[in-house]
């Protein structure tokens, strides 16, 4: 048995269709009575909805969440929370509306309810990516862990088939650099697996079916184990690679992971075999990388990062701030090697494995 480290992350997850309507009741097993709903501008008449099934118990709503968790926007939101004498905070929405939950959370200490409407996992993970003057730095922190989740599916429903695609690949990506990570575990492991075969075999059918209400329960379960995954192991080349795309070019967050972990699969494929061998079988395919790169084609994603919106004159810098600060990676990060990996993401190209 392989030597290793497993630190469980407190939390209360409820799982099941229709269980949001519970939000009071768990506020009130948090002794709180004045919360604000956080959400983005997309999501403020579901947000609304909650708001009114709270009554008395809720202070306000601010539909104010925007991708990357811009420090500037939290800047401006916590004077609200000030302002309302607010004692918790309820984030309705993907990772922009409870990334701005954490990071207030990390300002104030105020519990949290997490009620995701993607597959992003980040509600059970104690980790915070802001972005300051163009870039985007993560920490991790207990503080910003939400106390309570709520997965009901009914939340999911409205989500567009496209967003459904590209988030639950944002969560398959935690899941698939979790099997690898220099904090890999047995359970973790299993948990990985779990999830990328949840949603490898679910996005498809919500593609196709989107009101398809057991495909996104299944999605939303493997964006839990993803997101598990990631709350309690380190991050590698894949992650980097995103926080600088999404932080520095504004790259949309889910879309560019989806874009981008072929490539970064690639990359690695020599250097974590096992790892690669784990993903192919959850995908049922021969080859990670490349089943991978036919799962976002199959579900009409963009495959470059030129569709995405980024210009090829930002390709340098991108390939520098990818090698400063770098993440942990199995394989060292190689300059001429992630210069071809940028190349082929750009163009939308195949990955390229040596």
């Amino acid at each position: 048995m392989q030597t290793f480290i497993y630190n469980a992350l407190p939390g209360r997850i409820v799982f099941g269709a229709g269980r949001s309507l519970e939000v009071a009741s768990e506020l009130e097993r948090l002794g709180a009575n004045r919360a604000l709903v956080l959400c983005s501008e997309a999501q403020a008449d579901a947000a609304q909805t909650v708001a009114i099934s709270l009554g008395t118990l809720c202070a306000g709503v601010c539909s104010e969440a925007v991708m990357h968790t811009p420090v500037v926007k939290t800047e401006h939101v916590l004077e609200l929370v000030k302002k309302l004498e607010v004692d918790c905070l309820i984030a309705l929405g993907g990772g922009s509306a409870i990334g701005l939950s954490k990071a207030l959370a990390l300002r104030t200490g105020l519990p949290q309810i997490a009620i995701p409407t993607t597959y992003a996992g980040s509600e059970v993970t104690a980790v915070l990516g802001e972005t300051a003057d163009g870039v985007k730095r993560t920490q991790r922190s207990l503080e910003v862990l939400p106390e309570v989740v709520i997965y009901d599916v009914e939340q999911t429903l409205q989500l567009p088939a496209s967003m459904s695609a590209a988030s639950g690949m944002n969560a398959l990506a935690h899941a698939a650099e979790a099997l690898y990570s220099q904090d890999a575990n047995p359970l973790v492991s299993q948990l990985a697996t779990q999830a990328i075969e949840a949603l490898a075999s679910s996005l498809p059918t919500i593609v196709r079916q989107p009101h398809d209400r057991q495909a996104r329960s299944q999605a939303q379960y493997g964006a839990w184990l993803a997101g598990t995954c990631l709350g309690v192991v380190g991050m590698s080349l894949h992650h980097k690679l995103c926080h600088v795309l999404g932080g520095t070019f504004d790259l949309p967050h889910a879309e560019t992971h989806a874009a981008m972990l072929p490539h970064a699969m690639a990359y690695n494929a020599e250097a974590a075999p096992q790892a690669m061998a784990v993903i192919a079988t959850a995908l049922q395919t021969h080859n990670a990388p490349f089943g991978l790169f036919e799962l976002v084609k199959n579900l009409n994603l963009p495959l470059s990062l030129k569709q995405l919106g980024m210009q090829e004159s930002d390709l340098p810098l991108a390939l520098e701030l990818t090698m400063r600060d770098a993440y942990w990676s199995p394989r060292p990060l190689e300059k001429n090697a992630l210069h071809t990996l940028l190349h082929n993401a750009y163009h939308g190209l195949a990955p390229f494995t040596p």
